[in-house]
């Protein structure tokens, strides 16, 4: 609630999204793009937690439920951290990122955004 009130007063909020890939191999939701703003996407952060590896697939989904490739199982070592964006991602409201790992429990995912308000 609190952040739905800072970005109808500022025009640009730094934020992140996590997710701990734990529990299936199924595709999670990592982010959202909010009502009436656009993301910059600068960063999506993949680390494994188990010491084993893994692959990770992510997508970004538009508005109208078309799904788009931004990488398809792409390696994580252990204990080796993978950048998946070589340069910031423009997102629209409403597109969402969907990351999928190939292994259960091995997998963090961190995504860090500048939403930019559109309610001006």
């Amino acid at each position: 609630m609190m952040m739905k009130r800072l970005r109808g007063l500022m025009g640009n909020v730094y934020t992140n999204a996590k997710k701990d890939l734990a529990t299936n191999t199924n595709p999670v939701v990592l982010y959202t793009v909010p009502d009436k703003v656009q993301a910059i996407i600068k960063s999506i952060r993949v680390s494994d937690d188990s010491g084993s590896g893994s692959t990770i697939t992510a997508t970004i989904t538009d508005s109208a439920s078309a799904v788009f490739s931004l990488g398809k199982d792409i390696v994580v070592g252990a204990a080796v951290p993978v950048e998946l964006l070589t340069q910031p991602l423009i997102a629209k409201q409403a597109e969402k990122i969907t990351v999928t790992p190939g292994n259960a429990d091995r997998l963090h995912v961190v995504l860090s955004v500048l939403e930019i308000n559109n309610n001006t």
